[in-house]
């Protein structure tokens, strides 16, 4: 069965965006420094948009993921940069009940349960399935997430938006694997316990 991976970059205070929400993408506090960048390209390929993918020339099939799951805001911030849909290379889920299809994209628009969706998605065949963000979507799918793979910045930043964006619901995840980039960011493996 496919499994569900939250894989996102992390402050160490557990903000995954600053208050304003946002492409928190080279922020002083998200640096994408050669190493990041390197890393990415080089384990997860096909979590980088398209535009970088081509600019970067990276092509094929996804090693990890060949779906993507997205909130209605993180998905705007690739719409509001002009990006209709920011990963063609993925099929693009974003769960919303406020925003309509694009019909120039294959994005699938979602506006109901997500995780009766993700159950679905599960049950089908392929690779992983890449929950991209934000923190609400993670926290309503936190009961299907299977994997956490969590690129953690040496930043502090007090407030924003958090990894998981919902009321109290312990959950127990078991590390399996850490890589130490030369920057400083310690990517984190987890396993749902």
């Amino acid at each position: 069965m496919r499994r569900l991976v939250y894989y996102v970059a992390t402050t160490l205070d557990g903000y995954i965006a600053g208050p304003g929400g946002g492409d928190p993408s080279g922020e002083s506090y998200f640096p994408l420094t050669e190493d990041v960048i390197g890393h990415i390209a080089a384990e997860y390929p096909e979590t980088l948009p398209g535009p970088a993918r081509e600019a970067m020339g990276i092509s094929g099939p996804g090693r990890h993921f060949d779906t993507v799951l997205e909130g209605r805001a993180t998905y705007m911030v690739g719409v509001e940069a002009g990006v209709a849909d920011a990963y063609p290379h993925l099929r693009h889920l974003v769960f919303s009940a406020s925003i309509e299809a694009d019909p120039r994209t294959a994005v699938e628009v979602v506006k109901g349960d997500p995780v009766e969706r993700v159950r679905e998605l599960k049950a089908e065949p392929g690779l992983d399935i890449w929950l991209c963000g934000g923190g609400t979507l993670a926290h309503a799918l936190l009961p299907e997430i299977d994997r956490l793979i969590l690129k953690q910045h040496r930043s502090v930043i007090g407030s924003g938006i958090p990894l998981f964006n919902g009321p109290f619901a312990p959950h127990m995840f078991t590390p399996v694997g850490t890589v130490e980039l030369p920057g400083g960011v310690r990517v984190l493996t987890l396993d749902r316990a």
